[in-house]
This record gives structure tokens, sequence and C-alpha cells, in this order.
């Protein structure tokens, strides 16, 4: 299970950078859009990366087990 401390941290990231690229919006305030589209797609990358770290483990660990079980069955 991915870090519940990583997935609320990259969830609050997504909507702050959401709220900030939503008031550069309407202020018409480009730096504040920009740095708000960047925060959220960052948080995005994060959350993919960590899925991807823990679709590896479990691949390793499920490989790591199948070598234990061919071992004990000898």
């Amino acid at each position: 299970m991915t870090d519940l401390k990583n997935t609320f941290k990259n969830a609050k990231d997504k909507v702050i950078g959401k709220t900030k690229e939503t008031v550069g919006k309407i202020t018409g305030n480009e730096e504040s859009e920009l740095k708000g589209k960047l925060q959220s797609k960052k948080a995005e990358l994060k959350e993919k990366f960590d899925e991807s770290k823990e679709k590896l483990a479990k691949k390793i660990n499920d490989k790591l087990d199948e070598k234990e079980e061919e071992k004990e069955n000898k």
C-alpha cells in the first residue's frame, strides 16, 4: 500500500494547485495560474510514481514468494 502520508500530500497539492490555477485565471495573474498548474501536475506525477513503485514492489515480492515456494516443494 502506498504510504498514506504521500497520498494525503499529493491530494493536498492537487487541490491547492487547482485553487491557485483558478485564482490566477479569475484575477488574470498568469504567474499564479502557471504555478497552480505546475503544482497540480507535480502531484499527479508523484502519484503515478508512487503507484509504479507499489506495483514493482508487488511483482518482486510475488517472484520471491514463488521462488521460496519452489524451494519448499523440492
